[in-house]
């Protein structure tokens, strides 16, 4: 499916061919590939929910990473990623003393 969609994409203003455009979605500025509303509008009119998804994936690599790797991972300040923990119960620190604890028992 991606490479049917390279060999097919169109932007407005798309110079070359596709194989001369280094962005799957091309934007409406040469160069530059589409911006992150438009992509999430293009999403919506096909059904899906970017804002949701994103959290959903946030939540969970938040439940299962330390904050430390998670910020770094996504380029945050670690008071962000902890937060994110806090938020999805993912109290990582917490969870590997549980697990520790609960294997010398």
């Amino acid at each position: 499916m991606v490479r049917a969609l390279v060999a097919n994409r169109r932007g407005k203003a798309k110079i070359g061919t596709p194989g001369d455009a280094p962005w799957l979605f091309p934007g409406g500025r040469p160069g530059h590939p589409i911006g992150d509303d438009r992509l999430g509008l293009r999403l919506q009119k096909i059904g899906l929910q970017p804002r949701q998804d994103r959290s959903t994936a946030l939540f969970t690599l938040a439940a299962e990473l330390p904050a430390a790797i998670l910020a770094r991972m996504l380029g945050v300040h670690i008071q962000v990623a902890v937060r994110w923990q806090k938020a999805s119960a993912g109290d990582w620190a917490a969870g590997v003393s549980r697990r520790t604890s609960a294997g010398r028992a």
